[in-house]
C-alpha cells in the first residue's frame, strides 16, 4: 500500500476516500452476518447498552437481544479491546463472531498501514491479537481452566511482539494494562517466543517502512564489513569547496546545482601561504548571507561589517538565493563569519566502523575526512548519513556484496 501512496497527493487522497468507504462498509455492513443473541441473565451490564459504549448493542435485535459482532464493530477501539480482554465473558462473544472480526480486523490493518493518514498500527495489531487469542482459548478451552481473557491477553501481546519485535518496552505496557505482576512470566514467554519466530522470517514492520521509505537510519555499531574498509573508500564526489572569499556568482551557482548543505571552506593566497582547511559553512547560512547583500568589488575579508548587519535571529529563517542581480554576480562575498571553524574531522584511513560510530555517538550532519600528508589538498572529501548506507557502499564496492546482505539480516534480528 506504501508503494501506490508515492504516486502523488491525488493517487494519496483517492486511496484514503476508498479505504474510508471501504471501513464504513465493513464497520456497519458485517454485523447484519451476525444474529442475536439472548442476553446474559447473570451480567451486572445493562443490556442491550445505551449510548456509545458497552458491551451489548442492540443493532435491529428486539428488546432483550444483543448483537455481539456489532458489540466489537460498532464501539470505539478502546471498549473493544476491554470487551476481548474482559474475565468471564466465554459465552459473551461466539466462536464465528471472533473468526469475522479478526478476519477483519487483520485485512483492514494491513491495507490501511503506509496509507497518506496517520491511521496508526498498535490498536489494530492489539485488536487482532486479542480476538486470536480469544479464538485459540476457545478451541483449547476444554483442555485448561484458564479464562478467555486471558488468553486474549497474550494473543495481543504475541502480535506486538511479532510486529514490533519490542520486548521491554511491551512488556510494561501491557503489565500496565493489566496491574498484575503474576502475568509476567508469561508475557516475557511469550514476546520472547514470537520475536524470535518472526526474525527467522524477515524483518519488524518498523524496520521495513524505514527501509521503503530510503530513511539512512544509522546502527549503534559499525557492520562487520566496515572494518575492512576505511573513511575515503566511501568518499563520493564531486567535492564541492568554497574559498574564503568567494565571488557570489559561484556560490550561487552551486546552490542551484548541487543538493549538498554543507560545503568546506578553504583559504589560499592571499590569505595564507598554503591551502588551508577553515571550515565548513551550511548551505541555509549561505542563504541567509546571500539574502543581506553584504558584498564587496575586491577579494576582501569584510567580516566586521557583516557581522553589524546580521543578528542571531537572521539564521533562524533561510532564503532563497533570488534577487541578485548580474552586477552582483561577479561581487565577492566574506564566508568567514558565518563559517564553523572547529568541524568534526577524520583522517582518511580512519576505519569506516569507527567513523559510523563517531557520526551517530555525536549526532553528526557532516563528517569531514582529511588526508593524512599535507602535500595535497587539505579536504578528501564529507561524509554524510547517507555515505554510510549499504546502498551506497553496493555501489562502490561490488565485492562487498554479499557481507552486506548478511550484515543487515542480522542488523534487525
Amino acid at each position: 500500500m506504501y508503494e501506490f501512496c508515492r504516486q502523488g497527493p491525488k493517487v494519496q487522497v483517492l486511496i484514503v476516500v476508498i479505504i474510508s468507504l471501504l471501513t464504513s462498509c465493513c464497520s456497519y455492513g458485517i454485523p447484519w452476518l451476525a444474529n442475536c443473541t439472548p442476553c446474559p441473565i447473570d451480567t451486572k451490564d445493562e443490556c442491550p447498552s445505551l449510548g456509545g459504549s458497552g458491551n451489548y448493542k442492540n443493532f435491529q435485535c428486539r428488546p432483550g437481544y444483543y448483537n455481539d459482532l456489532a458489540s466489537l464493530f460498532l464501539n470505539t477501539s478502546d471498549d473493544a479491546i476491554r470487551n476481548l480482554f474482559s474475565h468471564g465473558t466465554q459465552k459473551e462473544f461466539q466462536l464465528s463472531t471472533r473468526l469475522i472480526f479478526f478476519v477483519a480486523i487483520y485485512c483492514l490493518g494491513i491495507i490501511t498501514y503506509g496509507i497518506a493518514v496517520p491511521s496508526g498500527l498498535f490498536i489494530p495489531v492489539i485488536l487482532a491479537g486479542a480476538s486470536y487469542g480469544r479464538i485459540v482459548g476457545t478451541v483449547v478451552g476444554s483442555l485448561s481452566s484458564l479464562d478467555a481473557g486471558l488468553f486474549s491477553l497474550l494473543g495481543a501481546a504475541s502480535f506486538l511482539g511479532g510486529t514490533m519485535r519490542m520486548t521491554v518496552s511491551l512488556c510494561i505496557i501491557l503489565l500496565e494494562l493489566t496491574n498484575d505482576l503474576l502475568m509476567l512470566p508469561l508475557m516475557m514467554l511469550v514476546l520472547l517466543v514470537s520475536k524470535t519466530v518472526g526474525d527467522c522470517f524477515n524483518m519488524g514492520a518498523y524496520e521495513q517502512i524505514v527501509r521503503m521509505k530510503g530513511l539512512p537510519y544509522l546502527a549503534d555499531h559499525g557492520e562487520p564489513y566496515m572494518r575492512s574498509l576505511v573513511a575515503k573508500d566511501v568518499v563520493s564526489g564531486p567535492l564541492i569547496t568554497f574559498s574564503g572569499v568567494e565571488k557570489v556568482g559561484n556560490v550561487l551557482h552551486f546552490l542551484k546545482t548541487t543538493g549538498h548543505h554543507g560545503f568546506p571552506i578553504i583559504d589560499d593566497q592571499p590569505f595564507t601561504d598554503a591551502p588551508e582547511l577553515v571550515g565548513l559553512v551550511l548551505r541555509s547560512h549561505l542563504l541567509v548571507l546571500l539574502k543581506g547583500k553584504t558584498f564587496s568589488k575586491t577579494r576582501a575579508m569584510i567580516g566586521s561589517e557583516i557581522l553589524e548587519r546580521l543578528e542571531a535571529n537572521d539564521f533562524g529563517k533561510a532564503g532563497l538565493g533570488r534577487g541578485i542581480k548580474g552586477e552582483e554576480m561577479e561581487m565577492f562575498v566574506d564566508l568567514h563569519p558565518i563559517t564553523n571553524t572547529s568541524p568534526y574531522t577524520v583522517l582518511e584511513t580512519m576505519s569506516l566502523a569507527k567513523a559510523a560510530v563517531l557520526f551517530r555517538e555525536l549526532g553528526l550532519r557532516h563528517l569531514c575526512v582529511v588526508p593524512k600528508t599535507h602535500a595535497r589538498p587539505p579536504v578528501v572529501g564529507i561524509l554524510t548519513r547517507h555515505d554510510f548506507m549499504e546502498k551506497h557502499i553496493r555501489r562502490l564496492h561490488p565485492c562487498y556484496n554479499s557481507q552486506v546482505e548478511e550484515a543487515s539480516v542480522l542488523h534487525f534480528r
